[in-house]
């Protein structure tokens, strides 16, 4: 269930109202008059979320899932559990996309004439500069310095002894003890995940958080989305440079070093101790593992395997690749022989 500090629970919907909503059908009629008030994803589901299944390297989840309704194909229909209701469309993730937007909804602030909520839990010893606003049951802990303009919002939760830097925005994340947030950084927003639907291309919820574990380093106008469900996380002690993107449900372990104008995709994991030169971009769902260097302006496409050193585009390990650059090197300059005449 997404963490309530940051996300308000509206009305319950019936399965029925849900499936109207995103252009489903309900399998079985009888059931549509099913409540349903959360979302969740196949297997975090319990009887009262409504889930989706769009991808059939899922179908051992979705025949364990608990969840009281599911967005699937109709391919998929045979293996929903008896249990659940089946909300049947061709477009499952944009129909979950609607049936969130309808149950959930962001928390925002609402200072009125103070820049400061009024539940905002502040200890002694913060420092908050000019036009700092700070969002309700918001935590700040002792001894934080937090900068002209930035932004913490609803719920967030900063330990002691922190840096906020000048026109940072940090919402939806818990934040430990120590850690620098640069100036223009921004925390929390929603990663990028969107679905194609019926009447075209639908946004679908970030509805995880951003958990940034002590001693967090996180450069100048570097961005952390939060997590679609499950949470993106930085490790202790990992320094992130300026310039740099950490999209959604990223996991990066401790006392990793990101260069600037580094990206990584969506739900990559990366192990403990990591290092990565500027301009490396890693794709999609992969893992980087413990102790790995990738060289500078890096293209990561498939897994690095722990303690190795890759480098180039595609990455591959970095001796080969310098084989590679040289022998390459050596054709461009070798002396052409001309065109033999007849």
């Amino acid at each position: 269930m997404p963490d309530a500090r940051f996300y308000e629970a509206l009305p319950a919907a019936s399965a029925g109202d849900l499936a109207a909503l995103s252009g489903a059908k309900v399998a079985d009629v009888s059931a549509a008059q099913r409540r349903l008030s959360g979302v969740a994803p196949l297997r975090g589901a319990t009887a009262h979320d409504v889930t989706f299944c769009s991808d059939r390297r899922f179908l051992n989840d979705l025949g364990d899932t608990l969840a009281g309704a599911v967005f699937v194909t109709d391919s998929m229909l045979h293996s929903v559990p008896g249990a659940c209701v089946a909300l049947v469309t061709m477009f499952p993730q944009a129909g979950f996309a609607m049936a969130a937007g309808r149950l959930l909804r962001p928390r925002v602030s609402s200072h009125g004439a103070s820049l400061v909520d009024p539940s905002a839990l502040i200890e002694a010893e913060v420092m908050v500069a000019p036009g700092v606003t700070i969002g309700a049951g918001a935590r700040i802990g002792r001894g934080t310095v937090i900068g002209a303009g930035a932004h913490i919002g609803p719920g967030v939760t900063i330990g002691r002894d922190c840096h906020i830097g000048a026109g940072a925005v940090i919402g939806f994340a818990l934040v430990g003890d120590r850690v620098r947030v640069y100036g223009g950084a921004v925390i929390g927003e929603p990663g990028f995940g969107a679905a194609v639907g019926p009447t075209g291309v639908v946004d679908v919820p970030q509805l995880g958080r951003v958990i940034l574990q002590d001693g967090v380093t996180i450069g100048a106008n570097t961005c952390v989305d939060r997590g679609a469900f499950d949470d993106t996380i930085i490790g202790e002690n990992t320094k992130i440079d300026n310039l740099v993107q950490i999209a959604h449900n990223v996991v990066i372990g401790r006392n990793c070093l990101v260069a600037a104008q580094t990206g990584i995709s969506g739900s990559t994991i990366v192990g403990d101790g990591c290092q990565m030169g500027g301009q490396v971009g890693i794709a999609d769902h992969l893992t980087i593992g413990a102790g790995a260097r990738l060289a500078a302006a890096a293209g990561v496409m498939k897994n690095v395997p722990a303690g190795e050193t890759w480098g180039g585009t595609p990455a591959r390990p970095l001796a080969r690749w310098m084989r590679e650059a040289a022998t390459v090197g050596r054709l461009a300059h070798r002396p052409s022989k001309g065109v033999e005449k007849i």
